[in-house]
């Protein structure tokens, strides 16, 4: 007879973005349920530094070097990972960069859009290399889990917010045109640090919805996303105005309450990682007063800009080629 909580231990999880904010306390959450947790980060020195603060122990980590802008870092991080000989159970798509006071386009190592390369196209590739290595664990249980953002789904109130400009992929123009220099917005337009995040995080739940469609049925793994709630103190926002930094954290405890502290949406995340309460695959899991830590979980509905078919399989094919996958 299979045994449930067997079944459950030791899983090993991939965390992308795991030495600070979130992606730090997610490990720990994880940690706390008995999971061993792949911190994939850009500085490893520097995540063993923040586990041991946290007060991690280092028995069930594992720091592995990722630049997510880098599609050959990716690369060799999926090598290095196998190299370990290890199963793996659950990937969680986390890091993200956000830098809203660019006045112009930083570009990758590849020259595409820096802030559309780290966030979306270097999880893309991630992500479907580590297939094949989530179909080939012997756990019941296989998760990929995105952190989405409200920002990016134009069904709520915060995604219809227009400064700088809601999340739309307009023709995805900028995608077909090959995404470089001077090319910097997935629509093709002018270059907007703002919207490039939102952007970034809508191809995000878009690939999301698409994972589930391509591969749920035939492989049984769960893919979905969440939005915890709003962690305005998270080093996210540290290439943010100082007042901001200052002003936004009030005002989302004060005013909007939808503010989360960082350890209460790693928790989160760590329960759509790992609790049955959350296996179901092809949603986004949302909270409603989501400040309230024993608010119950309910499946968000998603804007038509993440939903519709043709959008997601021209996001799929052409984030294929610009990764150099078929």
């Amino acid at each position: 007879m299979n045994n449930p909580a067997a079944d459950r231990e030791n899983r090993l999880v991939i965390v992308t973005g795991a030495s600070s904010g979130v992606g730090l306390w997610a490990t720990k959450a994880l940690l706390d349920l008995g999971c061993k947790v792949v911190m994939a980060v850009r500085d490893t020195t520097r995540a063993q530094i923040a586990a041991a603060a946290l007060g991690l122990s280092a028995k069930n980590l594992i720091p592995l070097t990722l630049e997510l802008s880098d599609l050959n870092s990716v690369r060799e991080f999926v090598k290095s990972f196998r190299n370990l000989n290890l199963p793996l159970d659950a990937l969680v798509i986390n890091a993200a960069i956000y830098k809203p006071l660019l006045k112009q386009p930083e570009w990758s190592a590849q020259g595409y859009e820096f802030t559309m390369a780290t966030n979306h196209l270097g999880h893309f590739l991630l992500t479907r290399l580590l297939l094949e290595d989530l179909m080939n664990s012997d756990k019941p249980d296989r998760r990929v889990i995105t952190l989405g953002t409200v920002t990016a789904n134009s069904s709520e109130l915060g995604g219809k917010i227009p400064i700088p400009a809601p999340a739309d992929l307009g023709n995805l123009a900028g995608f077909e045109q090959g995404f470089k220099d001077p090319i910097a917005m997935a629509n093709g337009k002018m270059f907007k640090p703002g919207k490039a995040y939102k952007d970034s995080k809508l191809c995000n739940m878009i690939i999301s919805l698409e994972l589930h469609r391509r591969f749920h049925s035939s492989t049984g793994i769960t893919f979905s996303s969440l939005y915890p709630g709003c962690v305005a103190d998270s080093p996210l926002f540290r290439h943010s105005f100082p007042a901001f930094q200052r002003i936004f954290p009030w005002f989302q405890k004060n005013v909007t309450g939808g503010y989360v502290s960082q350890e209460l949406a790693g928790n989160r995340v760590a329960q759509v990682v790992d609790s049955n309460e959350f296996k179901a695959s092809g949603v986004h899991w949302s909270w409603g007063n989501r400040q309230k830590k024993n608010q119950q979980q309910f499946q968000q509905q998603l804007s038509s800009k993440i939903t519709d078919l043709e959008t997601a399989e021209k996001v799929w094919d052409l984030s294929s080629k610009l990764v150099g996958l078929n």
